[in-house]
């Protein structure tokens, strides 16, 4: 079994989604770990984050490059939706 380790913090739940679903089409092994915690009502997730992936330290970088795409991509949507809203 390939030993695991923190690649990245994720944003939230819609960005876990996103590099989950890319990552299982692409075959590469993970884990998605949120920091959500019932007792606290996601009191951690919003002083620390939403989670974090794991996965082996050699698909660091080609992971860290999807994640980089799918946040470009977040933002260039965001951005035209700005725009729509200021017509």
């Amino acid at each position: 079994m390939e030993r695991f380790e923190k690649i990245a913090a994720l944003e939230n739940d819609v960005e876990a989604l996103c590099l989950k679903e890319e990552l299982e089409e692409r075959g590469i092994p993970h884990g998605i770990q949120s920091k959500y915690d019932l007792a606290y009502d996601g009191l951690f997730q919003f002083t620390s984050g939403w989670g974090h992936v794991e996965a082996p330290v050699e698909r660091r970088e080609e992971i860290l490059g999807i994640l980089g795409d799918i946040r470009h991509r977040v933002d260039r949507q965001n951005n035209q939706t700005d725009e729509q809203n200021n017509i």
